[in-house]
């Protein structure tokens, strides 16, 4: 195993990209998709900075669109590295995009993505330790934890072999479904 520890910032990367109107959707908005693309670009770039190997994405864990990016503005994408397994990394990315011609910037989009170090041959690769300097650098380690459990929870609930369907009738009443057998 790879005994070698870095620090976050050894492979944070920003990138930052004019929005055009080849970006846009129907709307007139940036499209998602193409965000979605900038955002696997980033992650695959600070998960290979900070393995030093070629990357793969594992799972998109989390997209927050929170607020809609315009043509014509300036987004930047922070990503850094928040945990590190054997040879999977969860990356955090935060977007923000900047209206060029006032200076408003505001955050629109946090992400989460799992990567996975590979070698030559495909096989999954050890990537170095983290090092945690701040209270911060611990609370995005130990979400990713939660995260990661939760995730494994989740699936091992609604696995299909062992899913049982009436424990689940109630959710008629709760929400706006109708169940029909």
């Amino acid at each position: 195993m790879n005994m070698k520890f870095k620090e976050i910032k050894e492979s944070e990367v920003i990138m930052t990209e004019l929005m055009l109107p080849s970006h846009s959707n129907f709307n007139g908005k940036i499209h998602g998709g193409y965000v979605l693309s900038l955002l696997d670009q980033i992650a695959f770039a600070c998960a290979s900075k900070h393995s030093r190997a070629y990357c793969v994405t594992a799972s998109v864990d989390t997209v927050d669109f929170l607020r809609p990016i315009e043509i014509g503005e300036l987004v930047t994408m922070k990503a850094s590295v928040n945990y590190v397994g054997r040879s999977s990394m969860v990356i955090g990315i935060r977007v923000e995009a900047e209206n060029i011609q006032t200076g408003e910037v505001k955050h629109c989009n946090s992400s989460t993505f799992t990567m996975v170090a590979k070698d030559s041959n495909g096989k999954s690769l050890s990537v170095p330790g983290l090092i945690l300097k701040s209270d911060n650098d611990i609370r995005r380690f130990a979400k990713s934890l939660k995260r990661i459990a939760m995730k494994k929870n989740r699936k091992q609930e609604f696995h299909d072999t062992d899913f049982i369907s009436e424990e689940y009738l109630h959710i008629q009443e709760l929400d706006n479904v109708k169940i029909e057998r």
